[in-house]
Formats: structure tokens, C-alpha cells, sequence
């Protein structure tokens, strides 16, 4: 698996895509689909309506090196769909017990909704495990069905509900919570 020299992050290797660390090129594309209220407010992180200059900064912290989250662009190129639709990024958490642990987060532009992709990213990086998490977790809002079965293909199992903020959403909204150990 090839490393990034500027992030130090591998690039994954999938049928249809490849994911890679971002790159100030995507501004453009980040800005055009996280500006999208449906990808919005799918997310617990980005605001709508996007303010100026939020994928700049955004590229530049997964470039830092003191980065709790890796991010990988979902790089569609060799299929003939575009270098960036969606995002893919894994959270470190704290440690419990000496165990490694991290949160999958995940989007797709909304042409890409319903083709795979958002499984086929997914299942990439849990397959590539590049933190060598012992338990990944991940959370998707109760009203984003798909989201759930992309999470159930690649082998997590359904944990329980819970509530998480949204800033596009400006309040609290219901998940469902998800687990995929590892060993």
C-alpha cells in the first residue's frame, strides 16, 4: 500500500475508487457538494449554508500534524466519475484499555447516492484498517436509512440508539450507533 508523503496516510486501493489524502485541488469540489443542504444535513459537522473558506481550512487540518482525524478523499478518476465524490475520514478516539479506537465518517455527493460508492469507500477502509483500530464505531441519523446499510454491508453491527448534534440541523438529532471489531 502506497503512503502519502505530505499526510503519511496510505492510499486504498478499490474497485471504482481510490482513496488519498486531500488536496488543495478539492477545495472546489468540497465546497460544491458539503454546500449541498441534503449532504448537510446528513452530517454532524457541516454547517449550512457553507461559509467562505471552510474547505480551505478544512483540507489544511487533515494536513496537520497534531490531526485526530484522517481524511481521504473518495477519488473516482480511474471510473470515469471525477478525483473527488465524497469524503471519507477516520476519528481517533480516546483508548480504552490499552485498545485502539476510532469513528468511520463518511459522505457522498448526491449524483453518486444509490450507486455504491459510499460502500465501496467504506468497506475499503475497513478492510485497509490503517489506524490498526481494534473497534471502529460509527453513528448515521435515524431519517438516512441508506447510510445504515452502507455501515451492516461492511460488517457493522447495529450497537444501539442514541442522539448526536448537527450544526446544519441546529439541534439534537436521533442515531443509530454502530460497531465493527476487529481480531
Amino acid at each position: 500500500m502506497q503512503q502519502d508523503r505530505i499526510t503519511g496516510q496510505p492510499v486504498i486501493a478499490a474497485e471504482r475508487v481510490t482513496l488519498r489524502p486531500l488536496q488543495q485541488s478539492d477545495a472546489g469540489l468540497i465546497t460544491l457538494y458539503a454546500s449541498d443542504e441534503r449532504v448537510a444535513r446528513a452530517t454532524r459537522h457541516l454547517p449550512h449554508p457553507l461559509p467562505p473558506g471552510t474547505a480551505e481550512a478544512f483540507i489544511r487540518g487533515s494536513h496537520a500534524e497534531n490531526r485526530r482525524e484522517h481524511v481521504w478523499a473518495i477519488d473516482g478518476t480511474a471510473a470515469g466519475m471525477g478525483e473527488l465524490v465524497g469524503i471519507v475520514a477516520l476519528a481517533l478516539m480516546e483508548a480504552e484499555k490499552g485498545r485502539k479506537q476510532s469513528e468511520i465518517r463518511y459522505w457522498v455527493a448526491p449524483a453518486m447516492w444509490n450507486t455504491g460508492i459510499a460502500s465501496e469507500a467504506v468497506a475499503a477502509m475497513v478492510e485497509a484498517n490503517p489506524q490498526d483500530s481494534d473497534t471502529m464505531f460509527a453513528e448515521v441519523f435515524q431519517d438516512n436509512p441508506a447510510s445504515a446499510r452502507v455501515l451492516t454491508n461492511a460488517g457493522f453491527e447495529y450497537l444501539g440508539d442514541a442522539e448526536a448534534f448537527s450544526v446544519s440541523r441546529a439541534g439534537t438529532v436521533p442515531t443509530w450507533t454502530y460497531l465493527k471489531k476487529f481480531g
